[in-house]
Parts: structure tokens; sequence; C-alpha cells
């Protein structure tokens, strides 16, 4: 499992490039890779929830995100080995 920071470095430019970072998002979604997404606050960027994936295939992904590519965000990858979650997590303990 991994939780991927998104932290805004210059936000001049995330407007123009805001509907194809939701569209990274999406195809995220609909591959089965991001479980939650949402804003970090208050209005620090973006965190992404990601499993079922490698880290190396999810920094491939983080490094396609238009907001990383331009510079808008920096990226941070962190990777967790869940050790206790609960009974509804339990997808997760792989």
């Amino acid at each position: 499992m991994f939780v991927v920071a998104l932290k805004f470095s210059d936000k001049s430019k995330a407007l123009d490039l805001m509907e194809r970072h939701n569209a990274w998002i999406k195809r995220g979604f609909d591959d089965g890779v991001f479980l939650v997404t949402g804003s970090l606050q208050p209005g620090l960027g973006g965190a992404v929830l990601a499993h079922n994936t490698s880290r190396a295939d999810l920094e491939c992904r983080v490094q396609e995100d238009p907001f990383v590519a331009e510079g808008v965000v920096e990226a941070d990858i962190l990777e967790i080995a869940p050790g206790r979650t609960d009974e509804r997590l339990a997808f997760l303990r792989v």
C-alpha cells in the first residue's frame, strides 16, 4: 500500500492542467490502483492512497500526472506494509 503526497510547488499552472490531472486520477481508479484521493489541508496539495501495484509502476504512474510533469506539485511516495488493519481493510494486508 502506498500514500502519495502531492505538495504544491507552483500553483500558477494548476487551473490550466486540472482537466488533465482529473483524467489521470480517473485512470488510477479505473485501473484499480487508486483507493482514495483528496486534498491536503489547508490547500497544500493532494494525496492518493494506492494499492495493487508495485513501487516502480506507481512511480511511473505518478510521473504521468500532469501536475507532476509540469512542476505544479512535488510527489513523495510512502510505502506502507500493513501489519494490522480493521477487517474492512483486510484486503490491504497482502
